[in-house]
């Protein structure tokens, strides 16, 4: 654990620093999750991760949930839109605990953050939002010459002065490749084990969405507790309207009566 002050010039303790990852690239693997609620965040310290990165409107939240952990605050596209709104948005992040950002915006926008000494995690390969560019949602570098302009933007983010790049959907041979051949610390999403971080959001991990991707693999089954969940509200639910309705409830437990004595007295106040 190393001691550090926030953003916010506040005493605090983290897993990892900035620092250690870049020393540690090529030498030691790490793990992220999504986390955007307390309770998730929680979750993934208490097993063992060594980062998290959630929405930058969660940061607050997901801080109280873990204290620790190295946490990346998501720059959303549509939220974040003007130079202005990216620079007051990463500092408020940070300010709120986070200790780096990530934007899939322009290398200009990188390198404008990374000059302010913020640690930026660029965002390349698929890029989900931006995927009408390239035909649709699939993997990027299938060719020598798509992977070879995939490393020059690689090449082109470490210039811009990013520390880190999520890289998602990327063939894992490309990926090795090219993660021996760039400072970055590469954080793979769907893009095989020779990055240095391994990636997966919380909802895959943990099997609660109907139609993972193929990246993906479902370790527990969140969605069927869900369905379970839903149907038992759904039977309380009429139990207790057919019970309303028959005159069961509420009974002797859930109801309080005056004595006689009191209650007759009442009765004469009344009248």
């Amino acid at each position: 654990m190393k001691k550090i002050y926030t953003w916010a010039a506040q005493p605090a303790n983290r897993s990892l620093t900035v620092d250690d990852l870049k020393k540690a690239k090529g030498k030691k693997k790490f793990t992220q999750v999504t986390a955007n609620t307390l309770d998730e965040a929680e979750a993934a310290e208490i097993a063992g991760f060594d980062m998290v990165i959630c929405n930058a409107f969660n940061v607050k939240q997901v801080r109280e949930g873990s204290k620790n952990l190295f946490l990346t605050a998501a720059l959303v596209l549509n939220k974040f839109v003007t130079s202005d709104d990216i620079m007051r948005g990463a500092f408020e992040a940070l300010e709120n605990g986070a200790d780096a950002v990530m934007t899939p915006r322009s290398m200009k926008i990188v390198e404008m953050l990374a000059n302010e000494d913020v640690p930026v995690m660029g965002h390349l390969g698929l890029v989900p939002r931006k995927s009408t560019w390239i035909g649709g949602l699939r993997a990027v570098g299938k060719n020598s010459e798509e992977a070879h302009n995939l490393f020059l933007k690689f090449k082109r983010l470490e210039n811009a002065g990013a520390f880190s790049a999520e890289c998602e959907v990327i063939p894992e041979n490309v990926m090795g490749e090219i993660s021996k051949r760039t400072n970055i610390v590469t954080v793979s999403l769907g893009s095989g084990k020779k990055a240095d971080v391994m990636y997966l959001f919380m909802e895959d991990i943990c099997g609660d969405t109907l139609n993972p991707p193929r990246h993906s693999k479902a370790y527990g089954n969140l969605l069927k507790l869900k369905n379970e969940i839903k149907i038992e509200r759904i039977r309380a639910l009429k139990a207790f309207k057919k019970d309303s309705m028959a005159g069961k409830f509420p009974g002797k437990k859930q109801s309080s009566n005056l004595n006689k004595k009191e209650f007759e007295s009442f009765l004469d106040k009344l009248d």
